[in-house]
This record gives structure tokens, sequence and C-alpha cells, in this order.
């Protein structure tokens, strides 16, 4: 450790290499195990008093951490798993002097890096992924054990999220932490999480809109709120059938080659349809899944597939949630959301799971019925 006389800042120098990606310095060093949490924290996810979004990493695991730790007091152990950091740019680089090795490839340089350890207990880096790893190595018995360490310089909090989440896409990472970390950053991504996007658009939306049936309803991983009642993977997963679906009510409004989504158009039908849902079930709506089946992920998935049949017919000129509310006010009499039994089912009203054949069983019931008295008329 060096103390540089122009700061008086005390730093942690390490022999580093640099390159260069995306116009960003990026680091490879080592350092001991119990230095990391000196030089970087850990980013938790949660939200504030206002609903904002803060951080990006899940909850510690004490089992994960604590089975490191056991590996790592084995005695000596290969553990090259690199940390991956972000850095802030008052950490300093000086470039080693000398000539370059016959045959360098001159895609690095080598030299020194020094990491500002300030007084005040503050941090200039952090931890984008290893965190479980970072907490074991500071509980290891060996505090000087030597731990990789790839460093990219940002400050920027969307690029922690971005790395965050393209680095633990392939694993196993809670989808709805994922689902709720898309929405708060503009790049491009994989197919694959590009398609989850627009979905966790429109239930952030839903949750944290005013005018929205939803609000405040909605369960997510940063929050804990004895209010939230509907899992937000479950009304995600509906939405993104609607929208990829070729007869769903979403899918019109979807990105094609010459335009962008209309996220707008999606989120007016959404909230018509779903407030004409809690007026139509007042009793139902907004109590857990134990007392309503409404509220449950097999009764929020039926009823979007019932959405796209009713959502379907009506034109954006006309009033959505008037055609919603008569729609379904048609079907409440043959409801079973929080007692009795759905005799066509031979189900009672509890006995509904948050599994496939339940969920293609109710949603069949109620497309049949919406089938039956919206064209009784009909010659």
């Amino acid at each position: 450790m060096t103390r540089p006389k122009k700061t008086g800042v005390a730093t942690l120098a390490v022999r580093a290499v640099r390159t260069q990606q995306a116009d960003k310095p990026v680091y490879a060093f080592f350092v001991a195990g119990a230095d990391l949490l000196k030089i970087a924290e850990i980013s938790r996810v949660h939200r504030d008093s206002d609903g904002s979004l803060h951080g990006f990493q899940r909850k510690g695991i004490k089992s994960h951490v604590q089975a490191i730790t056991d590996f790592l007091d084995q005695g000596p152990v290969l553990f090259p798993n690199a940390i991956i950091l972000a850095i802030a740019p008052s950490a300093r680089f000086t470039q080693s002097r000398g000539e370059k090795p016959e045959g360098d490839a001159r895609v690095c340089e080598a030299g020194t890096l020094r990491i500002p350890l300030p007084r005040d207990g503050s941090k200039c880096a952090w931890i984008v992924d290893g965190q479980q790893r970072s907490i074991a190595l500071s509980q290891a018995r060996n505090k000087s054990f030597p731990v990789p360490v790839v460093a990219f310089v940002s400050e920027e909090l969307s690029v922690h999220r971005e790395q965050f989440i393209l680095v633990n896409k392939a694993r196993p990472l809670d989808p709805r932490l994922i689902n709720e970390l898309l929405p708060e950053l503009d790049t491009v991504f994989p197919r694959e999480l590009s398609s989850r996007k627009i979905p966790s658009e429109l239930v952030n939306l839903l949750h944290t809109s005013r005018d929205s049936p939803f609000y405040g309803l909605i369960k997510r991983i940063s929050e804990d709120s004895s209010s939230a009642v509907v899992i937000d993977s479950a009304l995600i997963k509906s939405i993104r059938s609607s929208i990829n679906g070729a007869l769903g009510c979403l899918a019109p409004h979807k990105a094609t080659a010459g335009s962008p989504a209309d996220v707008d158009t999606m989120y007016r039908i959404l909230k018509a349809y779903w407030s004409a849902v809690r007026t139509v079930f007042p009793e139902a709506w907004g109590r857990p899944a134990t007392e309503s089946r409404l509220m449950h992920s097999a009764g929020i998935e039926a009823m979007s597939i019932l959405m796209d049949r009713v959502m379907s017919r009506a034109s954006l000129e006309a009033d959505l949630f008037g055609h919603a509310t008569e729609a379904l006010s048609r079907l409440a009499p043959h409801c079973r959301w929080t007692s009795g039994r759905w005799q066509e089912l031979q189900r009672d009203w509890n006995e509904i799971q948050n599994v496939g054949k339940d969920i293609k069983l109710l949603s069949g019931h109620l497309v049949r019925l919406d089938h039956m008295h919206a064209f009784a008329k009909v010659a």
C-alpha cells in the first residue's frame, strides 16, 4: 500500500495489464482475497421511497457463501475464477517503462494500477460478478489467497447492470431479477433478452402507474410489500405470449422492420382490460392468491388468454374499458374465484393450481363461455 504525497489518499497498488474495449480501459490483475471488499462494494437491488430502482445484485445466499468458504479452507486449492469489477476513473494506471518483448501481440500494456482507499470508507469499485465468492474470500482463513480480477472503468449504473445481466444470462440467476432490471437499461441485448424487455417494461408501468388497476399489487424481487399479491413473472409471461402469439391482442403493436413497438397502445389495452376485470370481480380483486384464484398465477394466465380473445374484437377507437366490462359481465355469474365450485370443471375454486393442465382447463372454459355468450344472438 502506498500513500501518494500529492493527495494523501491511501491506495492499493497492484501490478496490472491494461487494454481497451468499447473506448473503456479494462484491467486484469490479482489481489489478496481479503482486500476485495476493501476496494469494492456490493450494490444490492432495492427501491427507494419514490419507487426508483437502485443497485442490481441479488441478496447473498448464505449456504452458497459457506460452501465456497469451506472449499477455500480445505488447504491449498485451485480457485482461478475471476471477479469482475466496475472501477471508477479515480484509479490511476502507470505504464511500465522499457522495451516490449519480441513477438509482443500488442493487445495490452503492463504497469501499476493504484486504487484509492478513501478514509471515509467509501469505495471506488463495484462488484459486477462474484459477490458470493468475494464474501467467502473475506471470510476464509487464508487472507492472502490471490484472486484474479478483471475491472472495466465505468461509474454508470446502467453499464454495471448491462454487464451484470450479460454475465449472468447463462447462469442460474433468478429470471425475476433480470426481468426487473431490463426496463432500466437502454442497450442492445441478445434476442432472448430483447423479447423480455417490453413485457418487463409493461409490468413495471402496471405496477407504478397510479391509473393502473395493478398499482402496488405486483410482487417484485426488489420490494417487500404486504399489499402486493400478484407475482410479476405470471404477468410478464402472459404479456409476452400475447405479443408473440399470432392471435394475441398485443401482437399487432409489436416492433416490425419498419417501426418500433407501440408500448403506449399495449399499455392502454392492458389497463382497460384489467380495469374491467377489477370492476366486474371486485370481491376477488387485490386479495392474496390463497383467498382469490383470480390473483393466483393460474388465474392471471387464464384471464390473459381470455384477454386476447375479448380485446381482439375491439377497435382502438372504441371504449376499450366498456367493451371489456360488457364481455366479462356475461361470464361473471359462471366464475368461482373465491368460493364455490366450477361445476363444468368439477373443481373447487381453490383446487386450481399453477400447472399447465389447470391453466389450460380454466382458460379453455373461459374462452368457451365467452364464445357462447358473445355470439348468443347470432342466428
